[in-house]
């Protein structure tokens, strides 16, 4: 699995045709009416990554297994969610269960309602950006409340979660979301932030739903929420979710490239939200190659050896031995393992090796 995204947005907005398309599904109802999604969709989609199809040629592998992406489709929050309107409580429920947030907004004028009267992007991410923070203050202050109390008694856990929410606490109040804080966070505030689980705190992509003719270079609505998401440091993608159900619908890779390139397009949506998400989750993809199966896996950018192994199957971390590892390059230069071996492009890491991105992985382990 590689990581799980919750699809966002006030209703109206292309939230679920853009879901169906994704996952190719008709799972998510698409109707020109609010809360048409009533329970949140879980969809898994095929991480494309030409890298894999490459390696299985090579290595001559039966079945070929990409990393998914998992996409969340949550009900659409309206004006007054953090108090409960609409379907508030359910939708603030679910968004925190998720990695990140890609959050749709309306790029485009229509025949379709759009529950505000008109298409204003900036002012719908604000929108949903405000019910978000309301939710988290609230949250966090109840918990910063119970903190001090503990910390006052000598709990120094206590004292050291309070060194976190007071700056979290501090921005939510200035009017913006907790994850600004992060950068001033140390290495070891980080991790106890992310359990605080803040609504505001998770990594946020911007899909700016735009008509077809403007899918390849976007639109005036689209650049001011590029711009936005540049002063934020946030990230922002331009798709058309009735491009992507079209492509959808096409089951030869041929004919999907060539639709695409009849619109300007090099690749599709998908392709564009999956690299901005490995991006914004700071993701990096190693492989497994066999006879069996050529395989994708996730991991964070950073990790260690053994959990890249865990990964796999959690016997394979708790027995780790070595990893035997060949860069993507020279095992396709070198014709595969054997190759590589003998041309000494193979090393032996052990329990202190950070994984890089493309890395063909064996793993040695004894349980």
């Amino acid at each position: 699995m590689g990581f799980n995204c919750g699809i966002v947005g006030l209703p109206n907005v292309g939230k679920s045709t853009l879901f169906n398309a994704l996952t190719s599904t008709a799972a998510a109802q698409a109707a020109n009416y609010p809360f048409c999604t009533i329970e949140p969709n879980v969809g898994r989609v095929a991480v494309p990554d030409p890298r894999l199809d490459k390696l299985a040629a090579i290595g001559k592998s039966a079945k070929i297994i990409p990393t998914q992406l998992e996409f969340v489709d949550i009900a659409g929050l309206v004006r007054g969610a953090s108090k409960g309107e609409g379907l508030g409580n359910q939708f603030l429920a679910n968004i925190r269960e998720v990695d990140a947030i890609v959050h749709v907004l309306r790029c485009f004028e229509g025949e379709v309602t759009h529950v505000e009267g008109s298409v204003d992007p900036i002012r719908d991410a604000e929108t949903v950006e405000t019910e978000l923070m309301l939710a988290d203050m609230e949250s966090l202050e109840k918990r910063f409340d119970a903190a001090a109390k503990k910390a006052k008694g000598g709990d120094k856990e206590a004292k050291t979660l309070m060194d976190v929410m007071e700056p979290a606490l501090k921005v939510l109040r200035d009017g913006r979301p907790a994850r600004t804080v992060i950068s001033k966070l140390s290495a070891e505030q980080r991790p106890l932030f992310k359990q605080l689980a803040l609504l505001t705190g998770k990594p946020v992509l911007y899909a700016c739903n735009v008509e077809e003719s403007a899918a390849a270079t976007g639109n005036a609505f689209s650049k001011k929420v590029e711009e936005r998401a540049k002063a934020e440091g946030a990230v922002a993608v331009v798709i058309s979710a009735a491009i992507e159900a079209e492509v959808a619908q096409l089951q030869d890779e041929a004919e999907k490239a060539e639709f695409l390139s009849s619109l300007g397009l090099q690749e599709t949506g998908l392709a564009r939200v999956i690299g901005a998400g490995y991006a914004l989750l700071d993701l990096i993809t190693f492989f497994t190659v066999g006879p069996k199966e050529a395989r994708a896996w996730t991991v964070r950018h950073g990790a260690r050896a053994p959990e890249a192994a865990g990964v796999i199957h959690t016997d394979f971390e708790r027995g780790f031995i070595r990893a035997e590892t060949i860069a993507y390059d020279d095992f396709v230069a070198n014709g595969g393992e054997s190759g590589a071996r003998d041309a000494g492009k193979l090393r032996s890491e052990g329990k202190d090796y950070v994984v890089q991105d493309g890395d063909v992985l064996h793993f040695r382990f004894n349980v």
